[in-house]
C-alpha cells in the first residue's frame, strides 16, 4: 500500500484521477443521503444561474441541476460497475475457456467473438433498448455488457495461451485439478492486474454508452440520471436555443467528461503500480 501511494504521487497525472474518482465515489455513496433532491416545480425560478443557493442554477422547472447531479451519479455509476463486472466475467470465463482447452471449443467461441466484434456495439444496444424493456439496473448492465466483452474475451485468451505451457499449470493438470479450478485458482490470478486495468476502462464506456441511451428516450430508467437530464434539456426544455439554460445543459456533460479524465488519468498510474517493469 505505501509502494502504490508512493507511485501515485510520484505521477501527478495519476494523482489528480485517484482523487477525482475518489470524489465521484463519494458524490454517488454519500451525497444522496446529505444533499436532498427536492423534485418540486417553480417556473418563478426557472434556468437560474449558478448562486449560494443553486451552485449549478436550476432547470427548466426551477429544480436544483447540482442535486440531481449527485443523485444521478448513483444511479451512473451502479450501473456502469455492475456492466464493469458482467463484461469481466463473461469475457474472462470465454477468454479463459477457449485458450485452455482449446480445440473445436476454442475455434468455436472465437468465431463468436469474431462476429461480436464485427457489429456495431452501440447501434446494437439501442435496438435492444428499444425492444425490451429496461427498469432496474441490473438489466440496464446486462444490455451494456452483453456486446462489450468480444475484445476482453480475446485478449484474455492470448494470456491464458502464453500461461497454459508454464510449468504450475501442467503440474495442476499432473494432478488432475478441473479447469473451473485452473482457471479461477492458478490462471486468473496472473492477470488479475489486467482486468483491474479493464475495470475502469469498461466503466469509462459503459458511462458514455447508458447516458447515449438514456439521452434518446430509450431507457427511461431514472429522471436524475444524466442521460435523462441531458434529454431533458435538449427535447423537452429547449437549452440549444436558450442562453440561460447552459449551465443545465452542460453540467451532465461535464461530469462525464471529468469521470472520463479521471479515469485516464489514474489507469495509467494503476498500470505503474501493477506492473514492476514501469517504475523505472
Amino acid at each position: 500500500m505505501k509502494t502504490s501511494w508512493r507511485i501515485l504521487r510520484r505521477n501527478p497525472r495519476a494523482l489528480i484521477g485517484f482523487f477525482i474518482l475518489v470524489g465521484f465515489l463519494v458524490m454517488a455513496t454519500i451525497g444522496p443521503e446529505v444533499i436532498t433532491l427536492n423534485l418540486e416545480q417553480s417556473f418563478a425560478d426557472r434556468f437560474l444561474p449558478p448562486s449560494g443557493a443553486h451552485i449549478l442554477g436550476t432547470d427548466y422547472v426551477g429544480r436544483d441541476v447540482f442535486a440531481q447531479i449527485v443523485h444521478g451519479s448513483r444511479d451512473v455509476l451502479t450501473v456502469a460497475a455492475l456492466a464493469a463486472v458482467i463484461t469481466i466475467f463473461i469475457g474472462v470465463v470465454v477468454g479463459a475457456v477457449s485458450g485452455l482447452v482449446g480445440g473445436v471449443t476454442d475455434t468455436v467461441l472465437m468465431m463468436v467473438v469474431n462476429v461480436l466484434l464485427t457489429v456495431p456495439g452501440f447501434p446494437m444496444m439501442l435496438i435492444v433498448a428499444s425492444m425490451f424493456r429496461v427498469t432496474d439496473p441490473v438489466s440496464y448492465a446486462l444490455l451494456l455488457s452483453i456486446w462489450s466483452w468480444g475484445g476482453l474475451a480475446r485478449t484474455v485468451r492470448s494470456q491464458i495461451l502464453s500461461l497454459k505451457k508454464r510449468e504450475f499449470i501442467e503440474a495442476a493438470r499432473v494432478l488432475g485439478l478441473t479447469s473451473g479450478h485452473i482457471i479461477f485458482k492458478q490462471l486468473l490470478p496472473n492477470i488479475t492486474p489486467y482486468l483491474a486495468i479493464n475495470f475502469i476502462s469498461i466503466m469509462r464506456h459503459a458511462i458514455t454508452s447508458s447516458v447515449g441511451i438514456m439521452m434518446l428516450g430509450l431507457v427511461p430508467f431514472s429522471a436524475s440520471n444524466w442521460g435523462m437530464m441531458l434529454n431533458l434539456a435538449v427535447f423537452q426544455s429547449g437549452a440549444i436555443y436558450t442562453p440561460n439554460a447552459i449551465y443545465y445543459l452542460l453540467s451532465p456533460v461535464v461530469a462525464i467528461c471529468l469521470f472520463q479524465l479521471g479515469g485516464i488519468y489514474f489507469t495509467h498510474g494503476l498500470d505503474e503500480i501493477m506492473n514492476p517493469r514501469l517504475r523505472s
